[in-house]
């Protein structure tokens, strides 16, 4: 990989080499860390960060529930997102605020001082090319995630993502793009990283915050934009065997953007192509950027 050549750390812009924390620093060992996936967009104005100031509240929100104090405002986040982007040419269109536990102790309740670090690189399609229009093939895990007062599942921790990790790895290695994971209770979950949108006779259904999932900001956007236009979206419980039945399935998170899937577990989705409401939900999403969907909610951020 071609990392870019600046990043910023603990209030400053360094040299990504030089970015470094320590081999007992409390999140490599216990995972106490939270962190932030925000994409930018070339638009007919410029570039664009999307959703900035939403993205680093969840931040705050996220270290609030592990109890980490964070030494900056989301103010000063979302400056040095600024700041990272244009130190590095404005080439990259992907941002990843995280905030860690560091040296300071060695167990489990230990105190320790926060370092807070923004990373920018180039991501382009996370799923793989074409995905956007040709879809991908899916699989529900073997994995489910983590009960309900366990590890709470609204906060965007690190080790959180040891779950998707389960998930995405067992279905690329089983051949697929990506796995789903089912709830403790055996209804329907999310993604390894991103949320699921079914599609039944025209209405998007999609699994509650209470199924073991992250309220993806993606997702809420999909939300918002098809409700704008008259699309029906339910929130509800849902169980494994109707993503062998809806009309159309797809997920969506930052990274994954708007990705349809064609079959689950070797079972055709649908026509097994990207369908019409899919395609909508994309032309709504995507035209933020280009300019066809008006930013009615102030979720486009100039680049300075």
């Amino acid at each position: 990989m071609q990392y870019p050549e600046w990043i910023w750390h603990n209030g400053a812009i360094k040299r990504w080499a030089e970015a470094t924390t320590h081999v007992m620093s409390h999140a490599l060992h216990y995972g106490s860390s939270v962190f932030e996936g925000i994409r930018t967009y070339d638009t007919p104005n410029g570039p664009i960060i999307f959703r900035l100031n939403d993205h680093n509240t969840r931040l705050f929100a996220s270290a609030k529930i592990y109890d980490m104090g964070i030494p900056y405002t989301v103010e000063q986040i979302n400056a040095a997102c600024h700041e990272v982007i244009k130190a590095n040419g404005n080439t990259t269109d992907y941002l990843r605020p995280v905030a860690y536990r560091g040296l300071g102790g060695f167990g489990l309740s230990a105190d320790t001082p926060t370092d807070v670090a923004v990373a920018t690189w180039k991501m382009g399609q996370y799923l793989g090319a074409s995905v956007l229009e040709e879809g991908i093939d899916a699989c529900v895990s073997s994995w489910q995630r983590f009960a309900p007062n366990t590890i709470p599942a609204g906060a965007k921790a690190g080790g959180n993502y040891l779950s998707g990790q389960l998930v995405a790895r067992e279905a690329r290695r089983l051949g697929f793009g990506e796995g789903i994971a089912l709830a403790s209770t055996g209804l329907l979950s999310e993604g390894a990283g991103e949320n699921l949108f079914l599609v039944f006779n025209g209405a998007l259904h999609t699994t509650p915050v209470s199924a073991a999932l992250l309220n993806g900001l993606t997702r809420n956007t999909i939300i918002t934009l098809a409700r704008d236009v008259g699309i029906e979206v339910v929130e509800r419980d849902l169980p494994r065997e109707y993503l062998y039945l809806c009309d159309e399935l797809f997920m969506c998170g930052t990274a994954a953007e708007i990705t349809p899937i064609r079959s689950v577990d070797g079972r055709q989705v649908g026509t097994g192509r990207r369908g019409p409401v899919t395609e909508r939900i994309q032309e709504l999403f995507f035209g933020l950027f280009n300019g066809k969907t008006a930013d009615k909610y102030g979720w486009l951020e100039a680049v300075k």
